[in-house]
Parts: C-alpha cells; sequence; structure tokens
C-alpha cells in the first residue's frame, strides 16, 4: 500500500448534520492533501534528468509547501517564482512560505526584479529558460499529471463506499482552480455519484475557463453564496462557520477554502436532508496560522482559540 494514499474516513456531526470526513490531511506529515493527490503521480515516476523543479504562484500558497515537500522527497532543487513578496512576510516569514524555506525553496520575486513586469509565468518561460533537466509545473498543479492521483483517491471513495453500503452519496470539496474536483468528476460519474464544488477563487466563468483547458465535457455541480465572495477577503461569516466546524468536528479545517464551500452546503443541505456527505478535507492547514493572524488584525473582538481540548 502507497504511504500516501488511502487516508481514514471519520465521522461527525455539524449543525445537526452527519457527514463523513475522508482525511487526506492525514496522507504524510509534509506530503497531504489535494496537492499531493495531485503531485503524486511524481513520486515514483521515472525521471532520471531531472535535477530542478519549477513552480509559481503566491507566497502563502499551500502548492509552495506542497512542491517543495516533494522536491525534498525526490532529491530535486526546487524554485519557486512570485509576482512579489510582502514586506512583513519577508521579515517574519509564517506558514506556507516560512515551512517551504525550510524545505529548501528558493523563492523568487519577479515583480521586484529590476526592470522586469513579466508574470511569473512568462518570466519562467522567457528568462529562467528551463532546460531538460528542469520539470515546470503549472500553478496548483492544474494539468493532466494530477489525473492518476485523483483517480486514486476517487477509487478509494468508491471501495469505502462499497464496504460500508452507502447508498447515493455526494461528495464536497471546494476549488481553487477546480483540477480536483473535476477529475474527481470525471472518475465517479460512472457510478452515479454527484461531486459538489464552489468557486472560491474567481467565481464559476473562471472556474468554468479553468476546466475547459483541461478538456473537459461534463462538469462537477457547483454550489455557489448568495452575494459574490471575494477570495482572501475576511469576513466574519468565513471565521465564524469555521471556528464552529472545528469546535463541533475537533478536527481543524482551512481558515481559507473551507468556509465558502460549508456556507454554500448550509443552502444545499436542506433540500437534501437524507443524502449522505462525504466532504473531502484537502489539508492547507498552514496556510491557517496567516489567516487567523488577519482575521486577529480586523476583528480583534474574535475568538482566538480554534476549539479546546
Amino acid at each position: 500500500m502507497n504511504v500516501f494514499t488511502h487516508s481514514p474516513v471519520t465521522e461527525h456531526t455539524f449543525r445537526g448534520k452527519d457527514f463523513y470526513l475522508k482525511r487526506d490531511d492525514l496522507l504524510h506529515p509534509q506530503f497531504s492533501g489535494n496537492k499531493a493527490r495531485k503531485l503524486m503521480p511524481l513520486l515514483d515516476a521515472p525521471l532520471p534528468q531531472i535535477k530542478t523543479l519549477i513552480s509559481y504562484g503566491s507566497p502563502q500558497a499551500n502548492s509552495l509547501y506542497s512542491f517543495a515537500a516533494l522536491a525534498q522527497l525526490r532529491g530535486w532543487q526546487f524554485e519557486f517564482y512570485v509576482d512579489h513578496i510582502p514586506h512583513w512576510l519577508a521579515t517574519h516569514p509564517i506558514g506556507n512560505y516560512k515551512a517551504a524555506l525550510a524545505l529548501g525553496a528558493k523563492i523568487y520575486p519577479t515583480g521586484q526584479i529590476p526592470a522586469s513586469e513579466m508574470h511569473p509565468c512568462e518570466y519562467i518561460r522567457q528568462v529562467r529558460c528551463p532546460d531538460e533537466t528542469c520539470l515546470v509545473i503549472p500553478e496548483g498543479g492544474r494539468c493532466d499529471i494530477a489525473q492518476p492521483g485523483v483517480a486514486a483517491l476517487g477509487d478509494e471513495i468508491i471501495d469505502w463506499i462499497g464496504r460500508n453500503h452507502i447508498t447515493h452519496p455526494v461528495i464536497a470539496l471546494p476549488s481553487g482552480t477546480g483540477t480536483t474536483a473535476l477529475y474527481l468528476h470525471q472518475h465517479l460519474t460512472s457510478h452515479h455519484i454527484q461531486v459538489l464544488t464552489c468557486a472560491c477563487v474567481g467565481g464559476e466563468s473562471y472556474l468554468q475557463q479553468q476546466w475547459d483547458t483541461l478538456g473537459a465535457t461534463s462538469y462537477p455541480t457547483v454550489l455557489s453564496l448568495p452575494h459574490k465572495h471575494n477570495f482572501g477577503k475576511l469576513y466574519r461569516e468565513d471565521y465564524a462557520i469555521w471556528l464552529h466546524l472545528c469546535r463541533e468536528t475537533r478536527v481543524e479545517f482551512d481558515l481559507l477554502y473551507d468556509p465558502m464551500m460549508w456556507r454554500c452546503l448550509e443552502l444545499w443541505l436542506p433540500n437534501h436532508p437524507d443524502t449522505p456527505l462525504i466532504y473531502i478535507h484537502q489539508g492547507g492547514l498552514l496556510g491557517n496560522t496567516s489567516m487567523q493572524a488577519r482575521y486577529q488584525r480586523k476583528y480583534p473582538e474574535l475568538p482566538k482559540n480554534r476549539y479546546h481540548g
């Protein structure tokens, strides 16, 4: 059995709704969550020529730490390109940024390089010019490399559903680029298992575009809130539902993505009270440190503890 697969499924109740939790946050101490699922094929792939892993994105992204962990496990160098690194983060590293640096990541701010205003992706292509010893992965692992690892997750879910005699469940998980949700939908659709998601980053049109670039012909079900939800913006409602979720389940959830999904589910569940719910815990907990600090700066009266015990 691959040590990076077969995460446990636990049972919980939140606000009167029983649900199952697929604990992909427990896959591995360093390599877990949806990013680990996406990058899993690279753990064992025969790539003797590769010496350097290269990607790009936000200096606080979950993918930054996952890429760094993968590179360390494979013995590769790792370069990560960002538009800029906030001064406060550079002087007081926390979360994914700090953990990635500890794993040896080299993080380059392309927007702070003199005479360069290139997007990190363009900078990598035009200035860094990777050679055959480099493996370049798009932001967040949005590429077909992700498909086998997500399919393995789908197989685990199918097997667990069969062994536990669960009938007509739905799978729920929030989306950034939507790669995990799409590949999971594609793998589970023949088993008549519905995948629910929400567009955390750029709205439903953005999510649709991301799926279309991956050649999608059918899509997960997208849930939404009545009002626009801006990615990274601090909402009291998000913090409140996250706090209650952590306290009631005794499990820490991601503070950036999971609150929106659970707020969407609260609107969806009353119309589907008897539908078994399987929620995918996608990790991302290192980012909670910086998110909580932001919430406490803006709303100092909010509780600081996730849960007791």
